[in-house]
């Protein structure tokens, strides 16, 4: 296991992550923040009906993410009502996020306002985040994404109402670039979505890979709703690159097919979180075109227990649904929720701003938590009048005072004959 240490002030790592080894992420010093050293029940505990609304995407550019968020949000629920302590989920009031093009999340996040929800789950993209979260904030109530990795978020003016439990965009480009050099590329050509995703994680990955003493032969970008990328992709092959990082959402569809089409090889090719699909249950990848040997990175948490991919399936499919092939960032979802209803256990109180200030210190981000794995572990620590630190399926968490994950873990993932990728890491 590779360890990065690093706080916000830090510069670029110089090492080189070791390939096959799962990579463990601290980011910065915890502390501080809006816990208390104490989270003792009060004598008289009432019982809380907590209300939570999603923002997911069911449609757009990042609607294969969908499914698998959607499904840890809704076991979380049902694992939190199972476990008859108190605070009940009765309904989710689910929506679509749609992306920055079709703008579903304009509807969706004035329903969930008006629904007078207390946290909203999503949305996955960053950059649809950024165009509902002042309205978000100016209505009370929390945003608390499981897949936001942009470093804006980091220093926004939310009141202390936006959280996430997906590492930065610091925390995957560092991977990246040390995969891409561990891997023995030297010149890289690079292709990124000009948006706050794409320039994000494309100017950490450049630097590590850079700093790491390789060189950067292209770079080409895109935006949002371009269909067309023949110049771009004539550009990097132009470059003769040794490697290609592609940092797209579902123009990986396009690009993808075109490069190998050009002769490339697979195995030479870089994916990220937004285009990490399994190819080969895909109905929209072309039939016969092979990404076997190609890499990626996703913030996905330690590997998904088996155990817990049924859990998800039984309930996804009981919700008549197609059984789950991908699981991304539903560790991340279903600790969202389970978070959420821990903080406002502690806290007595389904009001956003008293959930939001119990949210480090059930992370163990602040006060001098008792480790627990599970909501109804941490609820009766908490009911006992102790502080509880939970530790989840995405990692320990541990929320600095910016409500950014302090601890995580990005996933490396290759594809196989198949067409479908596989965790290579642990």
């Amino acid at each position: 296991m590779s360890v990065f240490h690093r706080s916000r002030k830090a510069g670029v790592l110089g090492a080189i992550a070791i390939a096959g080894a799962s990579a463990l992420i601290l980011a910065g010093c915890s502390g501080g923040g809006s816990g208390s050293e104490s989270s003792a029940a009060p004598s008289e505990n009432v019982d809380l009906s907590l209300k939570i609304g999603t923002i997911l995407p069911q449609t757009g550019t990042l609607a294969f993410l969908g499914p698998p968020e959607e499904a840890g949000v809704g076991l979380a629920a049902q694992d939190i009502n199972d476990a008859a302590v108190g605070i009940t989920i009765p309904d989710i009031i689910w929506g679509d996020s749609g992306d920055t093009d079709n703008k579903a999340y304009a509807t969706t996040i004035q329903k969930l306002i008006s629904e007078g929800v207390s946290a909203a789950i999503g949305a996955a993209s960053s950059g649809v985040t950024k165009l509902f979260l002042d309205d978000a904030v100016a209505a009370g109530i929390i945003t608390f994404s499981p897949a936001n990795t942009s470093l804006d978020f980091t220093n926004w003016d939310d009141n202390n109402l936006y959280w996430r439990t997906a590492p930065s965009d610091t925390l995957q480009g560092e991977v990246l670039g040390n995969l891409v050099a561990e891997d023995g590329h030297e010149n890289v050509a690079v292709l990124y979505q000009n948006d706050s995703y794409g320039t994000g994680l494309n100017k950490v990955f450049q630097d590590t890979f850079t700093g790491a003493g390789g060189k950067i032969v292209a770079e080409q970008s895109y935006n949002t709703g371009d269909t067309t990328f023949d110049a771009q992709l004539s550009a990097l092959l132009a470059s003769n690159p040794d490697a290609i990082v592609l940092i797209t959402f579902d123009q990986i569809y396009t690009i993808g097919p075109a490069l190998l089409a050009a002769g490339y090889p697979a195995k030479n090719l870089y994916l990220v979180d937004g285009n990490l699909k399994n190819f080969g249950s895909d109905a929209k990848w072309p039939a016969g075109v092979s990404m076997e040997g190609a890499k990626g990175t996703t913030p996905a948490g330690p590997s998904t227990p088996k155990d817990f991919q049924s859990r998800l399936n039984t309930y996804w499919t009981g919700e008549g649904n197609t059984a789950l092939t991908d699981f991304s960032y539903s560790n991340e979802s279903y600790d969202a929720v389970v978070l959420l209803a821990l903080a406002s256990l502690a806290a007595n109180s389904t009001d956003p701003a008293d959930i939001a200030s119990k949210l480090q210190e059930v992370s163990g981000g602040s006060g001098d938590g008792k480790k627990c794995t599970s909501f109804k572990e941490c609820a009766d620590i908490i009911l006992g009048g102790g502080v509880a630190d939970y530790d989840g399926f995405s990692g320990p968490i541990t929320f600095d005072e910016h409500g950014d994950p302090t601890e995580a873990t990005v996933g490396i993932f290759q594809y196989g004959a198949d067409n479908l990728n596989k965790r290579i890491d642990q």
